[in-house]
């Protein structure tokens, strides 16, 4: 813990000295950056902002990891058909995401579904394969004991399935929750008249160093934020897994 204090102190001064040879005009401060977030703050503008890009992530993140989810459950037992969506899915996750912006608007409009559109994109790739290597990764002998006992296909996948598969779906939700968020804020810069994407495109493009960095602070606490609050819910919700003890013999 104190290790992390410190070296974010150490970050944190050369931040400071960098500001005071380059000038607040090039490098901004954090203590002018955290003045500007009390600003917003008191004022109430950081909280409107905040709450519109928040709302877009989630609302993205849901609607792209929902189907992220269930698709590989449902092709689990339908190889033909996961061997058919395979290389469509492929060349989906591979293609930029951030070239369907101009098409997300179109389709969307520039309001919040636009946004929405292009989270969802991402997420569901990112829950997709990771929920897939989960599914792949049950092991076939508690499978085979389960019909034995006489487990249908829902009681196979409550019991066994899903529980084998809920660690990787954290590690999908610890990638895409985050990302949800950037990708918000990176459809606001391009067109948007609310959210932090959009502070930081307004305050770049007057030249107001101050703003721009207190957005990218506040947006970097945000994910903070979420990353803090998805790990405890994984130690609370997977608490009956074992730990794991390293194998590496003692130094003498």
């Amino acid at each position: 813990m104190w290790d992390r204090i410190i070296f974010a102190a150490v970050l944190a001064a050369i931040w400071q000295g960098g500001s005071a040879w380059a000038g607040p005009e090039q490098i901004s401060s954090p203590i002018l950056v955290m003045q500007q977030l009390y600003i917003w703050t008191v004022s109430g503008v950081l909280s409107g902002h905040v709450g519109y890009t928040v709302l877009e992530a989630l609302l993205g993140f849901l609607i792209g990891a929902v189907p992220g989810l269930l698709l590989p459950l449902v092709l689990r037992r339908r190889v033909f058909l996961a061997a058919v969506l395979d290389p469509f899915i492929m060349i989906g996750y591979g293609l930029p995401k951030i070239a369907f912006i101009p098409l997300f608007i179109v389709w969307f409009g520039i309001g919040i579904w636009s946004k929405v559109a292009l989270v969802a994109s991402v997420s569901f790739f990112i829950v997709f394969f990771s929920t897939s290597e989960g599914v792949r990764a049950v092991d076939p002998r508690l499978i085979r004991m389960a019909k034995v006992v006489g487990a249908n296909e829902t009681q196979l996948l409550r019991t066994v399935v899903l529980p084998a598969a809920t660690p990787f779906i954290f590690q999908a939700i610890q990638i895409a929750l985050p990302l949800s968020i950037g990708g918000a804020a990176i459809a606001e810069l391009i067109s948007s008249n609310r959210g932090l994407g959009y502070l930081i495109q307004s305050s770049a493009g007057n030249f107001e160093i101050t703003g721009a960095l207190a957005a990218i602070a506040a947006l970097t606490l945000i994910v903070a934020l979420t990353n803090i609050a998805v790990a405890a819910a994984e130690a609370k919700l997977l608490a009956w897994r074992p730990q794991l003890t390293s194998s590496l013999p003692k130094a003498a």
